[in-house]
């Protein structure tokens, strides 16, 4: 079966499931149509969970007191708002979330959400009474943070002191770097030095606007609809931590992120001070075409066409982004504020915007002799909509072209923060590196195993390759990590383990007409868990991810940011091996990490991060004083640790990290984009993991190189 293919094995995969789907909703109870979109959706969740979910939990009175208590938390992350009466109100809903996703009424979430409603106006004055006087900093108390500590509360004055700590606190925080402020311009001509009680009022004043913010977002962008896309989500990530749901305009925005493609205006947003703001114009684009929209501009409404215009009062710029996307060729009209206070409408065209700095990129290190290709992968891309869209897997296949045209004696792939994307690609793009063979397993819900193969006996680059990983490299990543691991075709370089992602997505549109559909669907689209991968040495990258060859210290190290930490993640285990023939890489890995450890143990750098990073990780569980000596006196340690990790993961000197010749002015008819290119490889030069890299690449090189001359022959493969 030729590699092509893989898309229509893949989509027989999910139609295996589609058509169990059709035989959903069969039964007398889905004879009846649901009186809302609610029950509808709850409905179609809770019958494509039990019919095709990976692994479903039962859907009984236990995962309803789970769901219960999860929305709870997503409601009110910091118990201020609650009461425990409140909980006590609601507790009737308790064990019956469970009836309602099987087609019962849907109330729960509107009960809790009317009086989240009530209890954030309660809050709302609560916070506006606290902030009208001065604090007393004098008093020797201390605040937590550990929400996971706390509990819902009994009494109104209970929830007012709780908003007492919390609002002294933020208010202290501004009121000392207001002090620190003033004791470093005291004497500048023209700063105006003010007094405690004035800074305090203004620490009051800053706090109040953030506070103000936060409560408009409630107020206006938080509708029904939003209550339920969190109590829906509430549900789908108790069965499993990556299956979502997705309402209509947020798969959109979905989508358009994966393909690194959307229709669209050309400007970039940014948040200011509960604004939305113009913060650059794309050349070329139909904002910059107009001539009317320049950097600096206030975004105040959005309009569809001919319809009313949407206030951005309370939108963070994630919803104003998707207000302003739509399909090409339609008409949106925003209503701007200029930098000159005139307020003015400009109506424009939708049209095709490229996210091309989002896709693949590459450089060329310069290190002790070598020449190092790098390679900067953000994620998994891939454009389903297109046929001649970017994928990641064609995107990397050019960068390697492009390296192997200027000679380079090795490749790095950089793989850190990549959250991963499409399987298809990521199997491809392990096939550029290696002969034919397999590159994942796959398995479903009925045990069934699949083996995902390179089939292409080609190899595009059979040089020294290493991949970059850090905690948050996930899914696909992780299988690719895996894969040059396991044929020991290159050298994994990073923190302990990666994320630890090792399911398989996919999406099914929820329709009120057919039930399911391969396509977003009117209803919204729910992201299911299908099926768990399998390194093909058999072992799952569930929980424990992939742990790196060459391990670099690092400050996310102690963060509980990885998969293992989620509650309600899927465990680890493993199936058969899939056959497959090492590669012969030229060199001894055990070798390749004795020289790492070397260099790592005689570098003081790594041993401060490791200690810096234990240090602040066990800040996160402390309770802080309220006092402001002791505050201040806390601060300094934290702010001088901060500091010197901050400086530590910077190199002192700089790599020689340069664009390919041909790319040294790669955006020039877009200076913006021109200047972040240009910061980019600045960044890199600076880039203390990078420079470990490449170090351990020239041991590689060194090594093969040494082989080579020994045998006068190339490295090949042994079979």
């Amino acid at each position: 079966m030729n590699m092509k293919r893989l898309p229509i094995v893949i989509l027989m995969v999910v139609a295996a499931s589609f058509l169990a789907f059709k035989t959903m909703g069969t039964g007398p109870k889905s004879n009846t149509t649901p009186p809302t979109k609610y029950e509808q959706i709850l409905r179609l969740i809770g019958e494509i969970f039990s019919q095709a979910h990976y692994s479903p939990q039962k859907i009984d009175d236990a995962f309803s007191q789970k769901v219960f208590k999860k929305y709870m938390k997503d409601l009110d992350g910091d118990r201020s708002m609650f009461l425990q009466s409140d909980l006590d109100k609601l507790k009737k809903y308790e064990t019956l979330i469970d009836e309602e996703i099987k087609g019962a009424p849907v109330e729960f979430f509107l009960a809790a959400g009317k009086i989240f409603n009530t209890r954030m106006e309660e809050s709302a004055v609560i916070y506006n009474n606290l902030l009208s006087k001065p604090f007393d900093f004098t008093t020797d108390e201390n605040v937590s943070f550990d929400t996971d500590k706390f509990e819902f509360l009994k009494t109104d004055t209970e929830r007012k002191e709780r908003w007492r700590k919390k609002m002294k606190f933020m208010t202290l925080e501004r009121y000392t770097d207001l002090q620190d402020v003033r004791e470093k311009n005291k004497g500048k001509e023209g700063f105006v030095v003010k007094s405690d009680a004035e800074l305090e009022k203004e620490a009051r004043e800053k706090v109040k606007r953030a506070m103000d913010r936060t409560f408009e977002r409630y107020r206006f962008k938080f509708s029904d609809d939003d209550k339920f896309n969190v109590f829906v989500n509430s549900i789908t990530t108790t069965m499993d931590p990556h299956s979502e749901f997705f309402p209509p305009v947020d798969k959109r925005y979905f989508d358009e992120e994966m393909s690194g493609r959307f229709y669209g205006i050309g400007a970039s947003l940014q948040y200011d001070d509960g604004n939305i703001k113009i913060s650059s114009v794309l050349s070329g684009s139909p904002a910059w075409k107009s001539g009317e929209i320049q950097a600096g501009d206030y975004v105040m409404k959005v309009a569809q066409g001919k319809e009313e215009p949407v206030e951005l009062t309370g939108f963070v710029v994630t919803d104003a982004v998707k207000l302003i996307r739509g399909k090409k060729g339609t008409e949106v009209k925003l209503t701007l504020k200029k930098q000159d206070g005139t307020i003015k409408v400009v109506s424009l065209i939708r049209d095709e915007i490229v996210q091309d700095e989002t896709f693949a990129r590459s450089a060329i290190v310069q290190e002790g002799g070598s020449k190092i290709g790098y390679i900067f992968l953000p994620e998994f891309y891939a454009d389903f909509d297109r046929p001649n869209g970017n994928r990641s897997y064609i995107d990397v296949q050019k960068e390697v072209i492009k390296l192997k045209e200027e000679k380079v004696d090795g490749i790095v792939i950089d793989l850190r923060n990549n959250g991963g994307g499409s399987l298809y690609d990521v199997v491809q793009m392990a096939g550029l590196f290696i002969d034919e063979g397999p590159i994942v397993q796959v398995k479903d819900r009925e045990e069934n195993a699949s083996v995902l193969k390179d089939k292409d006996k080609t190899v595009l680059y059979s040089g020294p390759l290493a991949v970059m990983v850090n905690e948050f490299s996930a899914s696909a990543s992780e299988i690719f990590a895996a894969a040059i691991q396991d044929y020991g075709r290159g050298v994994v370089i990073g923190s302990t383990s990666t994320y630890g992602k090792g399911t398989v997505q996919r999406n099914i549109g929820l329709d009120p007409k057919t039930g399911f559909s391969m396509s977003n669907a009117e209803l919204g689209t729910v992201k299911l868990t299908l099926q768990k991968f399998y390194r093909i040495n058999g072992g799952s990258t569930q929980l424990k991810g992939v742990s790196s060859d060459i391990v670099l210290p690092d400050n996310l190290e102690y963060l509980k940011v990885r998969e293992k930490d989620n509650e309600d993640a899927l465990s680890w285990d493993e199936i058969g091996k899939s056959p497959y023939a090492n590669w012969n890489p030229g060199y001894n890995l055990e070798t390749i990490k004795k020289f790492s450890n070397q260099r790592l143990e005689n570098d003081p750098t790594f041993k401060l991060i490791k200690e810096s990073t234990e240090w602040l990780s066990l800040q996160n569980d402390k309770e802080y004083s309220l006092h402001i000596d002791k505050y201040k006196a806390e601060q300094v340690k934290l702010r001088s640790t901060i500091k010197q990790l901050e400086t530590l993961l910077k190199l002192k000197g700089e790599i020689n990290v340069a664009a390919l010749p041909a790319e040294t002015n790669r955006w020039a008819e877009d200076k913006a984009k021109q200047d972040r290119f240009n910061q980019w490889l600045k960044g890199l030069q600076k880039d203390i993991y990078l420079d470990q890299a490449v170090k351990v690449m020239n041991d590689m090189i060194g090594q093969q190189n040494l082989v080579k001359g020994k045998t006068e022959e190339p490295a090949k493969k042994a079979f």
